[in-house]
């Protein structure tokens, strides 16, 4: 069995430290079998990982977060990036490469660019972020999870780590990296709360001033 990371975020996304290299290292420190690198708006780290994932022992399953005109979704097993960020076109551009489209964190009321209308859009949608480890209040995973099983939609999970510290906080169990797309995973991890999600930005902030 694989434990997976499916959100995770690299330097490139420009609000996070974790260095590509540094990243696989720390999955498989971590006992991390595989992640998923959906940086925000760019491949760049997705890649970078993907061509590193074997002196690592590391699944890397290359994705992106993008912040489109409705709000973010996440596209997973791709390999370009979307060229547009309107919705409609991010996502026939992730389906047109094969990949799934997920909505992270879609029911966190401290996020400010979820997906907004996730009804209205069901159709373009495949999957459902149930557990996202930076979502402060238990009941917005809880949320997720209901509203992806009364629509049949797919589910993901992961840390959405943006510091060392968050990394494998959340994830699924699969027996292969395929069954992420075919919607045959198990959900593990547990939301950090606001006061350890606190704590770690500052511990963060704080390695960067040295």
């Amino acid at each position: 069995m694989m434990r997976i990371d499916l959100h995770v975020h690299t330097v490139y996304s420009g609000d996070a430290t974790l260095k590509p290299e540094e990243l696989l290292r720390l999955a498989s420190a971590k006992n991390l079998q595989g992640v998923a690198v959906t940086d925000h708006n760019t491949m760049r780290g997705a890649l970078e990982c993907l061509r590193l994932a074997k002196e690592h022992e590391v699944v890397v399953i290359p994705g992106i977060e993008v912040r489109t005109d409705r709000g973010e979704v996440i596209g997973y097993f791709i390999q370009e990036e979307p060229g547009s960020r309107e919705f409609f076109e991010v996502v026939d551009s992730i389906r047109e490469q094969g990949g799934m489209v997920a909505v992270p964190h879609p029911f966190d009321p401290f996020r400010m660019y979820r997906l907004r209308g996730l009804e209205e859009l069901l159709p373009y949608v495949d999957a459902v972020e149930v557990m996202n480890a930076r979502c402060a209040m238990s009941s917005s995973n809880m949320s997720a999870m209901k509203f992806a099983l009364e629509h049949g939609l797919k589910l993901t999970a992961g840390s959405d780590a943006h510091y060392p510290e968050e990394l494998g906080s959340a994830g699924v169990v699969v027996e292969k990296p395929e069954d992420v797309a075919e919607g045959r995973v198990e959900v593990f991890g547990t939301p950090q709360g606001v006061v350890e999600q606190v704590k770690r930005r500052l511990r963060a902030f704080g390695r960067r001033l040295k």
